[in-house]
């Protein structure tokens, strides 16, 4: 009311200008007394109410819309103009400080925030210890923090080293599976790493034998001891009953790996001497005579035990392979037993390398120059491909290498050419291979001596 009173007498309002504002109250002329709060108030009084009143309300809009700009109002009541711009939502999303302090930069070089590591390429120093932290412990500076592997138990074991060795059958490294054991915590369990190995052997090819003859070898030393081993071929041996109702030849496998254990020095000589008189079971006696007799020609007779299971499959060179290939075809043509051919096939592994198989067979049809071999050979690649040891694309690219080779084959062969379509020919009737492929066929076209535009003359042999 003060202020109101200060404002009022230094500008004075004139009853033209209220009566002209939008927002008065409408004013009575009448000479007559009002009652206020219960009081009795002159006319004089209360026009002098109403003018103060406007004022403040005057003042509090003016206040509250120029807030932003900020207007004030001095002492004399007079409207005081500040330098702060005025806010607006945009102004409001600026990061700039609004204290008109600084030079408008983000905070903390716009690294800052909640959740936020700092800027880019920032590197922190380490923690400083505190000696008079009350929760400072001075052993555990000289600690050492290792990830601690729980040994493996009966349960685990098979689950955890079965897929190894499965995958160990396929891609042959030895370094990576002892890396993979080295891993484990083997524990107790380390003596059946090699029962297990043997017998999922057991079950499985020649090839597969030899690569677990050199996984133990690699092995020893690395993951496994004398003794693990020693340990594991013994509990092989008691449980040769249980594996021969799975494999048959069981027994004399185990003598085979035990005499390949004691060549490859994984195994002491003295353990199928330490059995002699001290064995019940027929299987196990059966498994160490085999053993025992082994040793005794590789020392007499120079047996190279170190190749006992021989290299299956994809191990083997090409030229060594090439050679078994044609060895098999020579024999089938000497015998005409497809099932032993299609048995000797298989036991090649090499799956493969089948299409060397079809291009050697189709060749021979090309030297033989005689029916007989033709339909043997004819009847062979029927038979193979009807039992799916020869697959459909092993058979086509057989016959594309024959193909492709038809220029050189000519040279030794003169009449290829001819042989060549009525094999294919026959092929296709018998149902080996696909109209498509035998389209395929190259044919030599017939050569002409006189033509019409050559005037009479004969054309050189070499054309």
């Amino acid at each position: 009311a003060t202020d109101c009173e200060a404002w009022l007498n230094a500008n004075p309002v004139e009853a033209v200008d209220l009566s002209e504002s939008g927002d008065e109250e409408p004013t009575f002329t009448e000479n007559i007394n009002k009652e206020v709060n219960g009081n009795w108030i002159a006319t004089g009084s209360i026009h002098e109410a109403r003018l103060k009143a406007k004022v403040k309300r005057r003042l509090r809009k003016n206040s509250s819309r120029d807030s932003g700009r900020g207007d004030s109002v001095s002492d004399n009541g007079d409207a005081v103009r500040s330098a702060v711009l005025p806010t607006s939502p945009k102004s409001k999303l600026n990061r700039k400080s609004r204290m008109g302090k600084g030079r408008g930069l983000p905070k903390k070089g716009g690294a800052g925030g909640k959740g936020v590591w700092g800027p880019a390429g920032v590197v922190y120093d380490e923690d400083k210890v505190d000696f008079k932290d009350p929760n400072y412990d001075a052993e555990q500076e000289n600690c050492v923090y290792e990830t601690v592997v729980l040994p493996l138990d009966e349960e685990t074991f098979e689950k955890t080293v079965t897929p190894i060795v499965q995958e160990y059958f396929e891609h042959g490294d030895a370094n990576e599976v002892a890396e993979l054991f080295a891993e484990l915590n083997l524990g107790g369990m380390r003596s059946n790493v090699p029962m297990l190995a043997v017998s999922l052997s057991l079950e499985a090819k020649a090839s597969h034998r030899e690569l677990t003859s050199r996984l133990l070898s690699e092995l020893c030393g690395r993951v496994l001891t004398c003794s693990d081993v020693e340990a594991s071929f013994h509990k092989l041996l008691m449980e040769l009953p249980d594996l021969v109702l799975d494999t048959p030849t069981a027994p004399r496998m185990v003598g085979q790996f035990i005499a390949r254990a004691v060549a490859d020095n994984i195994l002491p000589k003295s353990f199928i001497d330490g059995y002699k008189g001290r064995v019940d079971c027929e299987y196990a006696r059966a498994a160490l005579d085999r053993a025992a007799v082994l040793l005794r020609m590789s020392l007499w007779t120079g047996l190279r035990i170190d190749n006992l299971w021989g290299s299956g499959g994809g191990q083997r060179p090409v030229n060594q392979l090439i050679k078994e290939v044609n060895l098999l075809l020579k024999e089938y043509l000497l015998s005409g037993d497809t099932v032993e051919a299609e048995r000797c096939l298989r036991e090649l592994e090499v799956p493969h390398f089948h299409h060397e198989f079809v291009y050697e067979a189709v060749i021979m049809v090309l030297e033989s120059k005689g029916d007989r071999t033709l339909q043997m050979i004819l009847q062979l690649l029927k038979c193979l491909c009807a039992s799916t040891v020869i697959t459909v694309d092993q058979l086509r690219r057989g016959f594309e290498r024959v193909y492709l080779d038809m220029a050189d084959i000519s040279i030794d062969v003169p009449c290829a050419y001819s042989l060549l379509e009525q094999f294919v020919e026959q092929s296709f009737n018998a149902g080996v291979i696909n109209k498509k492929l035998r389209d395929l066929c190259p044919c030599r076209g017939r050569k002409r001596f006189i033509s019409e535009g050559d005037g009479g003359r004969l054309k050189l042999e070499s054309y």
